[in-house]
């Protein structure tokens, strides 16, 4: 199969690490210092917002208008602003709001990009582990410049699976997959990042992510990196109307790709 070349990909990809560089210090600063934010909840209590998630999403959104100002952007707290070059960056600025505001090192930021609905470009910096997780279409993925390549040996079995829930599901859905991937002889953990827990997928350190309900901002940037390291992932409706919203998410390693499509019933 010929791979497709995108022209100015590499280009969005060295920006695309540069301002998750930038914008992981500036969060990690507001971490720092997190005792002072005004913690505000959206939906749910358990859903939270402060002032470095829209600081840290105005300054990603700067870079790549400056940068690029035909394209498109669709950000977790300012929405999608449509472009003109067939690119669309999709962007969580920070991912795990709840670990972040609670004082836990398990957040991120996420940026990714789609090429005609395709996911072409996934950077996920981890500024409290120092971690730059970056990939693009036909580049292979890396971890501090590392590649990554997944290993079919690792599965349900022998591994940990990443799962997360909200309140868009309902218990009873969680309590099912938690049980059949315990009953499949699996056993998982939850860190409150998707996309963290996406990026540790391509690194090997999970066999596999799942949730009921996310959103394309959590999951985009992941899932190029999971197919970039040779992983699978379950496609996301990101045509039309159905980039702004929550879709089930589903990655895996090749040895646990079976036995976790039929937990999540794709």
């Amino acid at each position: 199969m010929t791979l497709r070349v995108i022209p100015g990909l590499e280009a969005r990809l060295a920006l695309a690490e540069a301002v998750a560089r930038e914008a992981g210090a500036v969060a990690l600063d507001y971490f720092k210092r997190r005792d002072t934010l005004v913690i505000e909840t959206k939906r749910d209590p358990q859903d939270v917002v402060s002032i470095a998630d829209r600081e840290v999403e105005n300054l990603i959104r700067a870079r790549f208008a400056e940068a690029y100002p035909g394209d498109g952007v669709l950000g977790e707290e300012y929405g999608l602003t449509l472009g003109t070059s067939g690119f669309t960056w999709v962007i969580d600025p920070i991912d795990g709001t709840s670990p972040f505001v609670n004082g836990m090192p398990n957040w991120c930021v996420s940026i990714g990009l789609l090429h005609d609905d395709v996911p072409v470009v996934g950077v996920i910096a981890s500024p409290c582990h120092n971690e730059l997780y970056a990939a693009a279409l036909g580049m292979g993925a890396t971890l501090n410049g590392k590649k990554l390549e997944l290993s079919p040996e690792r599965n349900i079995r022998n591994a940990v699976t990443g799962i997360g829930a909200n309140s868009h599901v309902s218990p009873a859905t969680v309590a099912k997959m938690v049980e059949e991937l315990l009953e499949a002889g699996g056993n998982f953990i939850r860190n409150g990042s998707g996309a963290l827990m996406l990026a540790y997928v391509a690194a090997g350190r999970l066999v596999g992510y799942y949730e009921p309900y996310m959103h394309a901002w959590d999951c985009l940037a992941g899932y190029c990196l999971v197919k970039e390291a040779g992983g699978w992932f379950h496609p996301f409706p990101t045509n039309g109307a159905g980039l702004t919203k929550g879709a089930k998410v589903l990655a895996a390693g090749p040895g646990a790709i079976d036995d976790l499509r039929k937990i999540a019933g794709v």
